[in-house]
């Protein structure tokens, strides 16, 4: 009866693996399930530092191209200081929004933005954020870069990896690739690397589309790699200060651990011989 508990366990077993590797083939040959393509980023890795050219170019397509449609909810304007910009030029990109407030009559006005005024939603609620578009609510683009990362158990993806491949991964028409009988909703873009092929968005990119100012070709790769950085530090603005941190601790705990080391050793040397032991010469 045990060998044919075992068997029968053993046959479980098989037949688990084969189906488990049957559907992570399937996956891997679903052209939905398109895997982003990992970039390299200075912020990555132990000792990543942001770069802060790349940020700064990454801000300016924010501006330009994504600000109309995309909220930056978490990030005030004083926290550019993080990503090269002085206070005068902080003013000067704060003054060019407008906030409601209330005057010394009570009636509702307008003021220029300052420093500690956070970035300002493009649109006054969801529903008016939806129906400006087909209905999708764009999402915030303080959140999205740690919303999309993933760590998997055979690989992982940089929440930053996903925007650069979202934004180069459109196509005009559906291609022949597509899976048999794929049909597009109506006001729907397909883009090989959203789930179900299907993106409210159009190609939001393309070419020279902005003008950098320390002269960078503007590729649409380099706008989306700038944008994705740019996206990543707004996500997580103290990763570097974090980071420092951590190395700080860890080459401390280093030497705490050596010094606990020899403190040890020379204790139990004594003990090893019999000797008693003066605490006040330890």
């Amino acid at each position: 009866m045990i060998k044919n508990i075992n068997v029968k366990g053993l046959i479980a077993i098989v037949v688990s693996a084969t189906m488990l590797f049957a559907v992570l083939n399937a996956n891997a040959a679903d052209p939905k399930a398109m895997h982003p393509e990992r970039n390299n980023y200075k912020s990555a890795g132990i000792f990543g530092k942001w770069d802060i050219p790349s940020l700064q170019r990454g801000f300016q397509v924010y501006q330009e191209v994504c600000a109309a449609c995309h909220s930056l909810d978490l990030i005030a304007f004083r926290s550019l200081s993080d990503i090269g910009y002085n206070e005068d030029e902080i003013k000067a990109i704060a003054i060019e929004y407008e906030y409601e407030t209330i005057d010394g009559d009570g009636e509702e006005t307008f003021r220029p933005g300052i420093p500690a005024d956070y970035f300002p939603a493009p649109f006054a609620n969801e529903a008016a954020a939806r129906a400006a578009n087909n209905g999708a609510l764009p999402p915030d683009f303080s959140t999205l870069v740690k919303a999309r990362e993933h760590l998997g158990f055979f690989s992982s993806t940089y929440g930053e990896d996903y925007i650069v491949a979202l934004m180069k991964g459109y196509e005009e028409e559906v291609p022949a690739s597509a899976p048999l009988g794929f049909e597009l909703p109506e006001g729907a873009y397909y883009n090989h690397y959203i789930e179900g092929n299907a993106i409210a968005m159009a190609a939001p990119l393309y070419d020279d589309m902005v003008e950098y100012a320390d002269g960078t070709p503007a590729t649409i790769h380099q706008m989306a790699y700038d944008v994705a950085t740019f996206m990543a530090w707004a996500s997580d603005p103290t990763m570097q200060e974090r980071k420092q941190m951590g190395l700080k601790v860890m080459l401390f705990m280093f030497f705490f651990v050596i010094l606990l080391y020899f403190t040890n050793k020379r204790v139990w040397a004594k003990v090893k011989k019999g000797e008693d032991i003066d605490p006040s010469k330890i």
